[in-house]
């Protein structure tokens, strides 16, 4: 009995698994021998909340918004891997886009299903976002003896190495989680779980950490959910916090270009051409490659062998579409396009069950007034996808554990409404 103890307060505790397995998968060192680690908690993860559910009793629908169109996209995505000679790195990016989201969206309603279980997740988001601020700025101010841990600055890990980027190895992938985690946690100001010396390093710290990413498309999407989430909340305290984050910013921006280099690289960042055409290049070849087989698409391998024949002004082994929706439009073709933009509505509508009868009071993570903050959150997602494909399992992990939680509490809803009064 002694040894399945571990097992029993994994099984009592389950969101404390779930959080550990995304912690893993937010510092995970790639290219390292800690590689496999996440994969290890991901299947423990799965093991533990389906023994759980089974022991409780707990419905293990797959059914409902979401789960049939990213369902597809899988079976298609898979259909490619299986398709071509194994590679370990296939298989790790299949994962990150497919498996992992799809998996936690499913378990994280059987996970976070009372009041408890969902404040940890909200206390973890905070402490995230603390962390990832604290190293984005560290970065800004040339402070790189103290970030943590050292592989963020070893130049032949990932990409990037002259930004900020975090645990990521990549500038877009902390970019969207920085804007991501920031709106949660503008909602735990309007609730007041985040207030007082906090809530004021938050508002300072969070602008520089979106400006030392140094990537437009980061600083395109925290501008416009800053500009946009005023006229979606309600609450005054929320308009307040977007009027104070976009004054902040401009201050924080007059500091940065003030110190040594600073105007140099910013300006230099934010003029640079040579990206931008290179982009436009990639996606005039994708198009074509489109209009040659709009249906089916070319599946990911004859994709890799067929893009550098349709690029001529720039030269390289491997060409990338830096597009999520370009990508799947030419590997899966139409049919790939139409999964995906059923999934994108069916994330949004999530959103759409209001009134009464939703599980949770105001005043809780998830609130009714949660939802008018969540096509915003899906927004930023997608905003994001166009000029980068979304293949960060961390970020993809974090969107679609929310989404699974928004549905999870619409099932419940649906059941209340569907109980016969005494």
């Amino acid at each position: 009995m002694t040894a399945l103890h571990p097992l029993h307060v994994l099984m009592v505790q389950p969101s404390l698994l779930f959080l550990g397995t995304l912690t893993v998968m937010l510092f995970r060192p790639p290219g390292m021998q800690l590689f496999w680690l996440d994969r290890v908690a991901f299947l423990l993860l799965v093991f533990v909340v389906l023994l759980r559910a089974l022991t409780l009793r707990q419905s293990l629908k797959v059914t409902g918004p979401v789960t049939w169109p990213m369902l597809g996209l899988l079976l298609l995505s898979l259909s490619c891997v299986l398709a071509q000679p194994y590679e370990p790195q296939n298989w790790s990016l299949f994962a990150a886009k497919w498996v992992v989201p799809f998996t936690l969206y499913h378990l994280s309603g059987l996970v976070f299903d009372d009041v408890a279980s969902l404040r940890r997740f909200e206390i973890f988001a905070l402490i995230v976002l603390g962390y990832l601020s604290l190293i984005a700025i560290l970065f800004l101010f040339d402070a790189k003896e103290l970030v943590f841990p050292r592989y963020i600055l070893d130049e032949s890990l990932g990409i990037h190495a002259d930004r900020a980027r975090g645990p990521f190895l990549q500038a877009v992938a902390n970019g969207v989680t920085l804007n991501l985690l920031a709106l949660l946690a503008l909602d735990s100001f309007r609730r007041r779980r985040l207030r007082g010396v906090l809530a004021v390093l938050f508002l300072i710290a969070l602008p520089l950490a979106v400006l030392a990413t140094k990537t437009r498309a980061v600083w395109l999407s925290f501008a416009a959910s800053v500009l946009v989430l005023p006229f979606f909340a309600s609450s005054t305290r929320v308009r307040v916090a977007c009027l104070s984050l976009a004054l902040a910013g401009g201050v924080g921006l007059l500091a940065a270009v003030s110190l040594r280099d600073g105007t140099d690289s910013l300006m230099a960042r934010l003029g640079e051409r040579s990206p931008v055409e290179f982009r436009m290049a990639v996606y005039r070849a994708g198009w074509e490659m489109f209009l040659d087989k709009p249906l089916s698409g070319w599946g990911a391998e004859k994709t890799q062998l067929e893009l550098p024949r349709h690029i001529s002004d720039f030269h390289g082994e491997e060409f990338y579409f830096h597009n999520t929706y370009l990508e799947i439009v030419v590997e899966h073709g139409l049919v790939g396009l139409a999964l995906y933009l059923w999934m994108v509505i069916d994330l949004f509508r999530l959103s759409r069950k209001k009134g009464p009868h939703v599980a949770f009071p105001n005043g809780g993570f998830l609130d009714m007034q949660f939802r008018s903050l969540w096509p915003v959150l899906v927004g930023v997602y997608l905003l994001n996808a166009s000029f980068v494909v979304m293949n960060y399992q961390f970020v993809n992990g974090l969107l679609f554990t929310m989404a699974g939680m928004l549905a999870a509490q619409n099932r419940r809803a649906d059941a209340r409404l569907h109980v016969p009064s005494s």
